[in-house]
């Protein structure tokens, strides 16, 4: 690990003002540390400047006036899943939530360092890998190495790791929003145009301008009868990174779909939302084929390498049977 400044900023603004002063390339904001600190260790990140924002006041979750959470940068994964608010309202974040990393990784994560986590490709992590999430233009070893837990949606020629987060499936499928303060002063970023796709740019991952800070994240008011699971198929029962998830949220009404919406994690370079599948189950009424067909239009983009070809399959057969749990259920699934 390279030596670095350790500064505190007592507030939001004060945190702002000191990256401020830092070339956009030496700084970084440390909040929970659980992911920036093991990249730091593997010489993947070498910021010269630490700012920690432990202090900020930004640690609640809110009620909004309509019905909907604010959810502070700082409140932490394991807070965060058992509020009752969340609970009552959107067990679908608690669930993924609580199917990610260990509790004593969820006691230390915090909200918006998870929506910041960077991806756990092992070339990525490898400093002696070609990695152009890395080092931009160096080349990629997932494309003919160890794809297994890669990416078959959204990736590009120049990238394929998998987004690993739980948090942000369920946040993508539930329209959250994200709050941040920069220099320029504060901007509300919809969920679905904060991950960006690896295109060109794969080491470019979210569209935060220089400085930028994460100060919450406001989830909508939730829709009544709405149903919600989550499901993550992984090689291991706890303490694993997604093959396949899958958040689903559908609201029935005189025996249709009357609202659906879907959400995809690793299977993607960000997190997914199953929008093609949307569209065709919107206003239908559930049957298998109807499953089938949805599953498979949104699986059809998908490039598969050597190691990760299993991944279309497996994920159409968990959207298929997620669905029609979903569907056959009377009442909320928590």
């Amino acid at each position: 690990m390279n030596d670095f400044t350790y500064v505190r900023a007592s507030d939001v603004e004060a945190a702002v003002s000191l990256l401020a002063e830092q070339p956009a390339a030496a700084a970084r904001f440390l909040a929970g540390g659980t992911n920036l600190v093991d990249l730091m260790r593997e010489g993947v990140e070498r910021p010269e400047v630490l700012v920690d924002i432990t202090r900020a006041p930004m640690a609640e979750v809110q009620e909004l006036p309509d019905g909907g959470l604010r959810i502070g940068a700082m409140v932490r994964n394991s807070h965060l899943a058992g509020h009752p608010l969340v609970r009552q309202r959107y067990p679908l974040l608690s669930q993924a939530i609580l199917h990610g990393a260990s509790a004593q990784l969820r006691n230390m994560a915090t909200t918006g360092g998870n929506i910041m986590q960077r991806t756990r490709c092992c070339y990525f992590y490898d400093i002696s890998s070609q990695c152009n999430k890395r080092t931009h233009g160096s080349g990629c070893d997932a494309m003919n190495g160890y794809n297994r837990m890669h990416a078959v949606l959204g990736t590009s020629a120049h990238c394929i790791a998998a987004h690993p987060s739980d948090m942000c499936v369920a946040m993508a499928a539930l329209d959250a929003k994200v709050n941040v303060r920069g220099r320029a002063g504060e901007r509300t970023i919809a969920f679905g145009e904060f991950h960006l796709l690896p295109s060109d740019t794969p080491q470019v991952e979210t569209s935060l301008a220089a400085g930028e800070l994460i100060t919450s994240i406001d989830l909508p008011a939730p829709t009544a009868g709405l149903r919600s699971i989550y499901r993550k198929v992984r090689d291991r029962a706890s303490y694993a990174f997604a093959l396949v998830a899958v958040a689903a949220a559908i609201r029935m009404e005189n025996g249709v779909m009357s609202e659906v919406r879907l959400a995809l994690g690793g299977l993607a370079t960000k997190p997914w939302r199953a929008t093609i599948a949307e569209q065709l189950l919107w206003g239908a009424a559930p049957s298998p084929g109807l499953f089938a067909k949805a599953a498979e239009a949104e699986l059809a983009p998908a490039v598969v390498r050597s190691g990760n070809a299993f991944k279309p399959e497996l994920a159409k057969r968990t959207i298929e049977a997620v669905l029609a749990e979903i569907t056959a259920t009377e009442g909320d699934l928590q």
